[in-house]
């Protein structure tokens, strides 16, 4: 006669592990106080009953959903992927689950809008991205509930957890990378002014000219919005000066593929004629031709860090903290000395 073998409990494991019913509990919900000899041989029963908890007797157990909602508005989908796919990881290694919701920045109704959906799926804990971690009345209403919410790259990383990027200083030394190269003409795509990633990118942008003793060009100043068509339609703008730049700055690599596309369409050659380079590193640096001088920003390992540090939050555990990590230059084909070593064209001189 056939049939399923019995269900592996709590209670199972308690008394393979010669412990109650509550430590197993405490050592399944990851709880401080727990002997590390007793929780290691709580987990050797776990792994060796193959026991798996119902996510629904753990929520009623803990008041838990042992969910994390990660809100965003982005119009980079490469950084929002790389983004969840962080955020899963950390996750899926704590037996919590992910939701994605998309929020619209600008909307009146964007708090009422995360109140429903807090009441409606009530996660345990928030991640957010750019632009919505600087978003006032957001983190005011988040504040006021004592919601646990983790942010990613905030512009005001004051009593905030989550993880950052020296970004301003990573903006500059990209600048210093076009200026030892030869360039003097240099123009900046910024990005979205919304973000905290904009403002600091284009602050770092300045920082890297003044050191270089070079002025700042209002002409080679373009509003982006940290999407490949307005990086199209601001490297049109340039293309079409008379006295155009020799180098242009985007503040991320998908602006910085529409200005190499609009390249292309101008008959402008990359790098022989204009050097372009971005910001990020996202997987379109390496996918188009050619492969896009930037600064890689680890945008995964943000996505886990900032999840990490809200679970440490949510569990009630010590040392949930605003993570710095750092940044490397990705030096490739995008980017080469200007045609003549003053940065000049001389096309311009015949």
């Amino acid at each position: 006669m056939g049939g399923s073998a019995a269900r592996v409990t709590i209670n199972d494991v308690a008394r393979a592990s010669g412990t109650s019913k509550k430590t197993v509990s405490r050592v399944l919900n990851d709880e401080p106080n727990v002997r590390e000899v007793v929780r290691a041989r709580v987990l050797a029963a776990i792994a060796e009953l193959g026991y798996h908890p119902l996510a629904s007797a753990r929520s009623l157990a803990t008041n838990r959903s042992f969910t994390v909602m990660l809100l965003y508005d982005n119009l980079s989908p490469s950084y929002i992927m790389e983004v969840q796919a962080g955020v899963l990881q950390a996750c899926q290694a704590q037996d919590y689950s992910m939701m994605v919701q998309p929020l619209a920045y600008p909307a009146p109704e964007l708090v009422e809008r995360v109140q429903h959906l807090l009441s409606r799926h009530r996660p345990d804990g928030l991640i957010l991205t750019p632009p919505l971690t600087d978003h006032p009345q957001l983190l005011a209403h988040l504040r006021a509930t004592g919601l646990p919410f983790a942010s990613i790259a905030p512009g005001d990383p004051q009593g905030c957890i989550g993880v950052m990027l020296r970004e301003r200083e990573a903006a500059a030394e990209m600048v210093d990378h076009l200026v030892a190269l030869g360039h003097r003409r240099i123009a900046h795509i910024i990005g979205d002014p919304r973000h905290g990633a904009g403002v600091w990118r284009l602050a770092g942008f300045r920082d890297g000219m003044q050191r270089a003793g070079l002025e700042e060009r209002a002409d080679y100043m373009v509003q982006g919005r940290f999407s490949f068509e307005s990086g199209v339609a601001a490297a049109r703008r340039l293309l079409a000066l008379a006295d155009r730049p020799s180098a242009i700055f985007a503040a991320d690599d998908d602006m910085a593929t529409g200005a190499i596309w609009a390249a292309a369409e101008a008959g402008v050659s990359v790098p022989r004629e204009l050097s372009i380079c971005g910001f990020d590193d996202t997987n379109i640096a390496t996918q188009i031709w050619p492969p896009l001088t930037t600064i890689h920003q680890p945008v995964r390992e943000m996505g886990q860090c900032a999840t990490d540090q809200l679970l440490l939050h949510i569990q009630g555990r010590e040392g949930a903290s605003m993570v710095e990590v750092g940044y490397q230059m990705r030096l490739r084909a995008s980017t080469a000395p200007p045609l003549d070593a003053s940065g000049s064209d001389p096309r311009s001189r015949q």
